[in-house]
């Protein structure tokens, strides 16, 4: 892009002229094209949508439009960066054919795995305390921004699919095959708690490097990554971050022995997160969060092998084994969490008991 293009952009959403700016591409993000702006002292995040991998912008605005006339973050102790209206009091903003959208730009520091328990704590809270913020946001009006994004069951049934169409299969996708195979108790387990959880606003896609941390990491200064707010189920948020916090390696990683369920992070995880909700939760929800982690881990590895299975089609690989490993690596974190299931049972008795 070039810097008239820009002017273009920014035109649209000051109404006098903005004066001289500085431009410059910012961060490592692999969604979104996203540049960092000076204005005067100001500074602005501008992100170019990426339509290729969110099909349906319409119904990210409109979540965005509901929960800003519906919530206000002003209540919350952490930014929340959603989108700027633009002149036209629009959230996305077309120019040139493409579609972009204005930030208020948040000074802090992101990280991509722990260095101390007490980050994990912090973020779990973060979390919690942002769900319970969106209660007054109504679900009954909340659009799916990816349909079915995090339902087991369907997953499950597309892996079927998928391996009944498969020959020729190796020693190791037979290993894999068969592990997620034999899941489909943790499915019905899933498909039957349904239907007695209440849906609230969700994140959907709780990473760690989704929130803004201040620069000496001692608290959350902001929540970031917004496009997948939608209506779910609290054990979907809680699930993810014990997905992709409470693990030695990460998801890519192909170090089979070094993979495994980090139960003193998953403590903090769960005391942040209970932190946050305890207040709100029901009963059957607080049950929830004992499955939370295998269900997100489960429906990651069964989206992986799913794609191996039917050629990569999906998500992009470096090698063509690239999505087996990734399913792999998932399956071995899935194991080691449920050979700490007593363990896990104890802490969150620990915690969430009314006596502790």
């Amino acid at each position: 892009m070039n810097k008239g293009e820009f002017d273009d952009i920014l035109a649209k959403y000051f109404k006098e002229d903005y004066g001289i700016f500085e431009i410059q591409p910012f961060g490592a993000g692999l969604i979104h094209g996203t540049y960092l702006i000076e204005v005067d002292t100001y500074k602005y995040i501008l992100q170019e949508f990426n339509l290729s991998v969110f099909n349906h912008p319409e119904r990210i605005t409109h979540n965005q439009q509901l929960i800003k006339s519906q919530a206000n973050s002003n209540l919350l102790p952490f930014d929340l960066p959603l989108p700027i209206s633009n002149l036209e009091g629009k959230l996305i903003t077309e120019s040139n054919g493409k579609l972009f959208r204005l930030f208020d730009f948040v000074e802090g520091q992101t990280i991509q795995h722990i260095s101390v328990l007490d980050q994990a704590y912090l973020a779990a809270k973060a979390y919690g305390i942002f769900a319970g913020w969106g209660q007054v946001v109504s679900t009954n009006d909340l659009q799916e921004c990816i349909p079915d994004f995090h339902r087991l069951d369907l997953r499950f049934e597309r892996f079927l699919e998928a391996a009944e169409d498969a020959s020729k299969l190796s020693e190791e996708e037979n290993e894999v095959l068969e592990f997620y195979s034999s899941q489909k108790s943790l499915v019905d387990q899933y498909v039957a708690l349904q239907k007695s959880l209440p849906q609230h606003l969700t994140h959907n896609d709780t990473k760690i490097n989704n929130l803004i941390f201040s620069k000496d990491l001692q608290k959350v200064k902001a929540l970031v990554d917004l496009d997948t707010l939608m209506p779910g189920y609290l054990l979907y948020d809680f699930g993810d971050l014990v997905r992709t916090v409470a693990c030695s390696e990460s998801e890519i990683s192909i170090h089979w022995e070094s993979i495994r369920f980090e139960i003193t992070v998953f403590e903090e995880l769960l005391k942040g997160y209970f932190e946050g909700i305890k207040n709100f939760a029901t009963k059957k929800e607080i049950e929830s969060l004992l499955i939370g982690g295998d269900v997100m881990i489960c429906i990651m590895g069964l989206r992986f092998f799913t794609d191996h299975l039917r050629g990569n089609v999906y998500y992009k690989v470096q090698y063509p084994e690239q999505n087996l490993h990734r399913a792999k690596n998932q399956m071995l974190l899935l194991k080691s969490l449920e050979e700490s299931k007593s363990q896990i049972h104890q802490i969150w008795e620990n915690i969430t008991s009314p006596n502790a």
